[in-house]
């Protein structure tokens, strides 16, 4: 598969499981969805990896690295992410966490000695912007205050933990796990570490059997995680996490696009000045480099 269709795969996905998951709210508790939904996709990728008589055993080094992402990325990310959404309305939730792409290439810089190129900034800085923009009606109505900046803080935790968990899906790639049967153990450890989440705020370990929640469960397990963080972690190892991380501007564009068909979404010229920006900033950041550097450890390919 391209690196521009393992761009796409996980934007288009990722893009669309924000309606999804507004059908999993209500009856069961958020931390217990998330571990119902990377349970089961953990345990699809396992089967599928016993299927292909893929290799499931790593060292516990390696577990410890795969423990760590599914803890950072899955847990952490998640958990965070849904108490900011109960706190502040979704579009700050969503231009807060775009910051992902200044984050990554700094903690790349930190960790591997990856050289900060000035136009994954610029590139950057269109890409938040952009993203502002779409939402820019939701920011002007979200008004001031303690809750507000508490759940800008929640946001920044989780886009910190997510970009720390790119770093060491870095290391993993750069150690030589490979990707599927590394996804299913991350999964797993996510579910687990959700899991304890969920007993620790005493949750109630209920299942809706609505269809809608039946559907949008399965929905989220098969493509919005299998799918598309091996696709993601595919190019992540391709391109570096950088570049990866700019699906978290192309995402707010896809899911805009799906409130438009589902929702009744309306479109201003602001917005669409916000989608030209975001665009424009994922030109920026994945075009390729004038001159392609070796391949070396510190720089995956």
């Amino acid at each position: 598969m391209s690196n521009t269709a393992l761009f796409v795969v996980p934007a288009l996905i990722w893009g669309s499981t924000w309606h999804a998951i507004t059908w999993q709210l209500g009856i069961v508790a958020e931390e217990v969805s998330v571990t119902y939904r990377f349970a089961a996709a953990s345990l699809l990728l396992a089967l599928g990896c016993v299927a292909t008589r893929r290799p499931l055993r790593f060292s516990l080094r390696d577990h410890a690295f795969l423990a760590g992402l599914g803890f950072l990325m899955i847990c952490v990310n998640y958990n965070l992410i849904y108490r900011a959404e109960r706190i502040v309305v979704s579009g700050l939730v969503t231009v807060v966490y775009s910051t992902i792409v200044f984050m990554t290439p700094i903690g790349m810089r930190i960790a591997f000695g990856v050289p900060l190129q000035p136009r994954i900034f610029v590139a950057a800085t269109l890409g938040v912007a952009g993203v502002a923009l779409l939402f820019l009606p939701e920011l002007t109505e979200a008004g001031r205050g303690g809750s507000v900046a508490f759940g800008i803080a929640l946001v920044l935790a989780a886009v910190a933990a997510c970009a720390t968990g790119n770093l060491i899906a870095v290391r993993n790639h750069n150690a030589g796990v490979p990707t599927i049967p590394g996804t299913a153990w991350v999964m797993a450890y996510g579910a687990l570490f959700a899991a304890t989440v969920a007993w620790i705020n005493d949750a109630a370990w209920t299942f809706d059997w609505r269809p809608e929640y039946i559907l949008s469960l399965a929905y989220l397990a098969v493509f919005g995680s299998v799918v598309a963080f091996v696709a993601y972690f595919t190019l992540l190892k391709r391109v570096g996490a950088g570049p990866s991380s700019y699906i978290a501007v192309a995402t707010p564009v896809i899911a805009l696009l799906v409130s438009t068909l589902f929702e009744g979404y309306r479109w201003t010229w602001v917005a669409a000045l916000g989608v030209l920006l975001a665009v424009l900033g994922n030109w920026f950041a994945l075009r390729p480099a004038p001159e392609a550097a070796p391949a070396s450890a510190s720089r995956p390919q």
